[in-house]
């Protein structure tokens, strides 16, 4: 018995079962046992029944082990497991060379969560890396997986990566796709979803997607989507990481669909010469050439003006229309040097094109290390205003030299009281101007409408242009703060989330003063320009970024900054907050009246489920339109959260007026079961605009959905079904709790 034993630890010590060469570090103890007979017959020794062959972090277990000296093999028989650290590998019988380190076995599995490989044959090719001849891969532990994947070869390397050859993918035992080749990432994820589909503008539709690494460094999504009216579409969007460390990255969207009803329209905006033949192709990208320099790339190219809302409709409604511009940026502790290229890739969308760009920002440092203040930007572009190819409408476009400069002088005076002054000058060079004398404008008569900038060109009244000129801008002003506050350390409620209470009190101010000396306004050609916002423009320098739309004016804002604090998990908590300011326009060319709105920008975050934010605008001083915006949530029990909104907007000129109502909601019922839904509702016309119902069933690997849509777009109405089947445990993906059919593939 001795003998054997000894014999056997000198194989095993340095044998490995599917997880390689068990080498024996100096002094590091072998355990071997068995309950069984032990023989040594023939130059063979063997062990039977119960053999355990412990060493290091290494369990070995069998029903039988044999060594014979002259092959050096191993032979294990019956229950033959391997632990090691967090790792299962279990076999029928297996074969260890004590010299090639290599092993053979029948019916082996390998079990490292989330992940189960079996196969009919392993064999060693490496250290760590094993061949499975028709081997089964899933993530489901049990004997009977939800879904596999079956491979006719499979390369297994342990902690790295495995690779399918011929692999087809299984739900049950119903075949639902094929691969001549699938690279698996271990430390990454793979994943795909079948989803059932119905709009109005797509008719029946099955939507398919997949999610795979095809190395340690490109990972990618497969779309394979069929819409009943509109025909087959393929998409293809990988992610590459590239570069020093992988610091870089790339990320490809593509799609193709030969659409059979190109002119099916939901909408009320009238369409005319859509291809059938429509794609897209975009690319994200960010090269890092050095820690200080890197490049960056928006590019879209389309098919037409409306793929994206019928095909990409989540994206379409946040950016209609996609930019295209390549940049390339020097960063440094004191300034930024940018060049931009941008251009109209697309020419059915209007586009300000920079060809190029060249900008240097020089952020605000102390001036030869004193106590004032330097902070500026100068830039050169070739600036063009391109306009949709059919519109009838000539571009126009100039050079434009830009320079400006700024001095501050922050102090605290008193020990309490914060201010800050400046003085700046704005140099500006135009190549080409507006020909006044030929343009017909009639002013807005609203006074929340500036009266200074032309209305586009049309082709009933073009630009027509006029010589170069230059424009000066001086600006000054000063900004000052201070704070005073209280405490209430008796104050304790755990109901509202209180363990003592500051109140912080702090008014503000900001004087802006602007002179415009150069040309009429009017003149100037509009690259960056006004455009309509409900909010009030910043009215400090570099902050006002529509260079073009610069004007004369002479604002003084004030307000007031109330905040309650507590503490909360040793953090300072603002439990409530509230901003209210006003600007007196002394002049102010964006908004003629004597007052701007009276503004109130209220949080209220009590507790940690529970939030409300009331941002409002009224016309409480001189005429103008009132706007608020009210946004609550609250998640009273871990699995029920509810969210309500509303919108309210009265009489401002740029926008409708509106008063919607937007309520959503989820909880999971139970363990298996969950409720989600989403309804927007427009008080003004009296439309419900959309609704969106959704129920969730856990399917232990995979969670099932099933909700529906409906949108009315001005009395054109458009209805959507979905059923999705998604793959969570390898990996774990979120739940769409928006549940819209037009927005899978994002």
């Amino acid at each position: 018995m001795r003998l054997l034993v000894l014999l056997l630890a000198a194989v095993v010590a340095s044998a490995g079962f599917i997880r390689g060469e068990i080498s024996t570090p100096q002094n590091v103890p072998m355990e071997i046992t068995s309950t069984g007979e032990t023989t040594y017959e023939n130059g063979l020794a063997t062990a039977r029944d119960n053999v355990a062959i412990h060493i290091g972090n290494t369990d070995i277990y069998a029903d039988y082990a044999q060594y014979n000296p002259s092959t050096h093999d191993v032979v294990l028989r019956g229950h033959v497991r391997i632990y090691r650290e967090a790792s299962l590998y279990i076999a029928e019988s297996g074969v260890y060379n004590t010299e090639t380190k290599k092993i053979r076995a029948q019916t082996a599995r390998t079990e490292s969560v989330p992940y189960f490989l079996k196969g009919g044959n392993v064999t060693s090719i490496s250290d760590n890396g094993y061949l499975v001849q028709g081997g089964n891969f899933t993530t489901n532990d049990t004997a009977r997986p939800d879904f596999h994947l079956h491979a006719q070869k499979i390369r297994y390397y342990e902690d790295d990566r495995v690779i399918f050859q011929y692999v087809t993918a299984y739900i049950g035992n119903v075949p639902i796709f094929w691969w001549p080749y699938l690279y698996q990432s271990l430390s990454d994820t793979f994943s795909f979803s079948v989803t059932p589909a119905y709009t109005s503008t797509w008719g029946p539709s099955l939507l398919t997607q997949v999610m795979f690494p095809i190395t340690d460094y490109i990972k990618a999504r497969l779309r394979l989507d069929y819409f009943g009216r509109r025909g087959p579409a393929i998409g293809f969007d990988p992610v590459i990481d590239y570069g020093k460390d992988q610091s870089s990255q790339a990320r490809l969207k593509t799609f193709y669909i030969d659409d059979q009803n190109p002119d099916i329209n939901q909408t009320n905006v009238p369409r005319k010469d859509v291809p059938t033949n429509r794609y897209r192709l975009s690319l994200e990208d960010r090269t890092n050439f050095t820690d200080s320099i890197y490049a960056t790339a928006n590019i879209t190219k389309l098919s037409d003006a409306y793929v994206m809302q019928d095909y990409y409709p989540g994206e379409f409604r946040i950016d209609p229309v996609p930019d295209n511009v390549v940049a390339l940026t020097k960063t440094n502790p004191v300034f930024t040097l940018t060049g931009i290229e941008r251009f109209q890739a697309n020419d059915f969308f209007t586009t300000t094109e920079r060809q190029p760009e060249v900008v240097l920002d020089i952020k605000r440092h102390g001036l030869f290390g004193g106590p004032i203040f330097y902070e500026g930007e100068t830039g050169f572009a070739n600036l063009r205003l391109q306009f949709p190819e059919d519109s009838g409408i000539k571009n126009y476009g100039t050079d434009r030299f830009d320079t400006f400069h700024q001095l501050t002088f922050p102090n605290t005076y008193f020990g309490w009281l914060s201010f800050v002054p400046r003085v700046g000058y704005r140099g500006t060079y135009y190549g080409k101007t507006w020909d006044l004398g030929s343009t017909v404008f009639v002013p807005p008569t609203n006074p929340l409408v500036p009266d200074f900038i032309l209305p586009p060109p049309t082709t009933t009244n073009p630009i027509k242009f006029d010589g170069d000129t230059f424009r000066s801008v001086f600006d000054t002003g000063a900004e000052a703060s201070f704070k005073i506050s209280q405490k209430w350390e008796n104050v304790q409620s755990r109901a509202f989330g209180l363990d003592g209470l500051m109140h912080v009190i702090q008014p503000f101010t900001d004087f802006s003063y602007v002179k415009e000396d150069g040309p009429n306004p009017l003149s100037i050609l509009q690259f960056d320009r006004f455009e309509p916002s409900t909010q009030l423009r910043a009215i400090d320098f570099p902050q006002f970024t529509p260079i073009d739309s610069i004007a004369s004016w002479t604002v003084w804002r004030l307000g007031v900054r109330n905040r309650l604090e507590t503490r909360r998990d040793d953090q300072t908590i603002t439990w409530l907050e509230l901003d209210s300011f006003v600007d007196v326009n002394f002049t102010n060319p964006y908004d003629r009246t004597d007052y701007s709105n009276l503004f109130n920008n209220l949080r209220f975050n009590p507790l940690p489920w529970m939030s409300l934010s009331i941002n409002s605008q009224l016309p409480a001083f001189s005429k103008g339109f009132t706007e608020v915006d009210t946004v609550a949530s609250v998640q009273p029990l871990a699995n029920l959260q509810v969210n309500v909104a509303h919108r309210y907007l009265n009489g401002n000129p740029f926008f409708q007026d509106s008063s919607l109502f937007v309520f959503g909601g989820y909880c999971r019922l139970n363990d298996n079961w969950s409720v989600g839904v989403q309804e927007q509702y427009e008080a003004e016309t009296g439309l419900l605009e959309e609704q969106r119902y959704s129920i969730y069933r856990d399917l232990s690997s995979w969670v099932a959905s099933f909700g529906g849509i409906i949108r009315d777009n001005n009395g054109v109405k458009e209805y959507g079904l979905l059923f999705t089947v998604t793959l969570k445990a390898f990996p774990k993906l979120g739940v769409d709790l928006n549940f819209d059919p037009t927005s899978q593939g994002q």
